[in-house]
């Protein structure tokens, strides 16, 4: 392994974006830190312009003209609500990289990412938000060679670290049923893009023995498992904001501390609705329910039409991206590696197209 060469029919591991995603608080950046760790991958904090960029496209105009292409790049290193700043680069560099690249949005946010590694000497590049799971089929539009990490955790502790965040506004309703969407999209997506593609694995099990699950996923990435990737409190100063302070653990030894956390954290009517609506996706997952009572009607009523709601959403979101596509090809969007003519500034080609 070591990702110089392609294996199965797949391009240079090198050239395929690591994505991670997960419910909110399933351990996403702890897993961003042991790959962060990794001397080949750089796995940056969550940014906000990925998928904000691909589905505001159509305003950027043809990205042929180096005028269409310095605007995308100015949507994502001007606005503070990128989180661009975070990563520490130079925005005019970026800006004059993207005008000068590739005409398409995966190649302008994938420099973007590739500027990230570089910055730490690293040849791997890969992105981080909880919250992919909901754009998985636009992610792999716009890097169709990526590669996915699927992270799960008990649904119970999710809801339970959820309830105590300081930027989660919503309801147990809403935490209930983003988990079950995760599991559900995520699965979706497993089964449709393949095991090549797709990993997914247990938050518990990580942090249980880490050196087993870490090599099992450096396999799956075609890379080589390095022990530093068991101490990812040695970058978590370098690879997490000081503002997110709810993320204080990553700076400790790895632990399984929170997990069960959940007995504590919920009410009984949280716990009780969690396992009436959650159960079947629970025990697939390994994990032991508690024997708490059928959640009430009045609960049950009450998320039905919360999950409704955002399931609706999603697949309005979903096709109306679909009917956008009828007027494009998918070369006009995915990112042009360097295989294809990245380094020339050509057109999407290979296997990108």
């Amino acid at each position: 392994m070591g990702g110089d060469s392609p294996v199965d029919g797949w391009p240079s591991s090198a050239e395929r974006m690591i994505i991670i995603l997960g419910c909110p608080r399933s351990g996403t950046t702890l897993l961003q830190l042991m790959l962060h760790a990794h001397p080949r991958i750089a796995i940056p904090p969550e940014t906000r312009f990925t998928l904000d960029v691909y589905r505001r496209r159509a305003e950027f105009g043809d990205l042929r003209e180096a005028a269409n292409r310095r605007r995308l790049a100015e949507a994502i290193t001007g606005p503070r609500n990128t989180r661009y700043r975070d990563l520490k680069l130079d925005p005019q560099e970026t800006t004059a990289a993207i005008v000068d690249g590739p005409p398409t949005v995966g190649s302008a946010v994938g420099t973007v990412f590739r500027q990230y590694a570089h910055r730490f000497g690293k040849q791997r590049w890969g992105d981080k938000r909880p919250g992919y799971y909901q754009g998985i089929e636009e992610l792999a539009r716009m890097f169709p060679n990526a590669q996915f990490v699927h992270l799960i955790r008990d649904g119970r502790d999710c809801v339970g670290s959820l309830k105590q965040m300081p930027w989660y506004k919503l309801d147990s309703y809403h935490a209930v049923s983003t988990w079950a969407e995760s599991i559900d999209y995520g699965r979706s997506a497993a089964r449709r893009l393949g095991p090549g593609t797709f990993y997914e694995l247990r938050y518990e099990d990580l942090v249980a023995d880490p050196p087993r699950e870490l090599s099992a996923l450096c396999e799956f990435l075609g890379e080589e498992f390095d022990p530093v990737m068991c101490e990812p409190r040695r970058v978590a100063k370098s690879a997490v904001p000081k503002f997110k302070t709810w993320h204080q653990n990553t700076r400790r030894d790895v632990n399984a501390a929170s997990s069960g956390s959940w007995q504590q954290r919920l009410e009984p009517w949280e716990a009780a609705l969690a396992e009436t609506v959650l159960g079947g996706r629970l025990k697939a997952n390994g994990y032991e329910l508690s024997g708490a009572p059928r959640a009430s009607a009045g609960h049950l009523a009450r998320y039905a039409k919360v999950s409704t709601k955002r399931r609706l959403a999603h697949r309005k979101r979903t096709w109306r991206d679909r009917l956008r596509r009828l007027r494009e090809s998918d070369s006009d969007v995915a990112v042009v590696t360097s295989d294809s003519g990245a380094e020339r500034g050509g057109s999407p080609a290979g296997t990108d197209s």
